[in-house]
């Protein structure tokens, strides 16, 4: 295992070869689970119809102003973030109607925005708050 790091990519993209596969946004209401197992096999399925999973939508609900509920419904997003981390999606998209309490709610999405960008997937936010970084 080499400690030297590469800060360009280019030599790896170089090595690339066009695959037949048709990229995908799956909707996290769809998957009946996000343990490793049905995953695997969900993703093996994708694999086998030519398809590869590019965007996991999650539809975010934060209407109470309440902290537990917030932190309970971040847990549920960071959940698919690693599923989407398993699964090799580029995007995790949270699309959020409404939200009750913004200043609870912002610093919570962007902590997760970093978990995300850590595990290599972007968070994209669509709907009635933005991140801070």
């Amino acid at each position: 295992m080499s400690t030297i790091s590469t800060s360009d990519g280019e030599p790896a993209i170089d090595g690339c070869r066009p695959a037949d596969v048709t990229p995908v946004t799956l909707e996290a209401a769809a998957l009946e689970s996000t343990a490793p197992q049905y995953l695997r096999e969900f993703k093996r399925g994708l694999i086998g119809e030519g398809l590869t999973p590019a965007v996991l939508t999650v539809e975010a609900r934060f209407d109470d102003d309440c902290s537990l509920a917030t932190q309970e419904e971040i847990d549920r997003i960071r959940r698919y973030v690693r599923a989407g981390s398993f699964l090799g999606v580029g995007t995790v998209t949270v699309a959020i109607d409404d939200v009750a309490a913004p200043e609870k709610v912002r610093p919570a999405l962007s902590a997760t925005a970093e978990r995300a960008e850590r595990d290599g997937l972007t968070l994209d936010v669509a709907g009635d708050v933005t991140l801070e970084y």
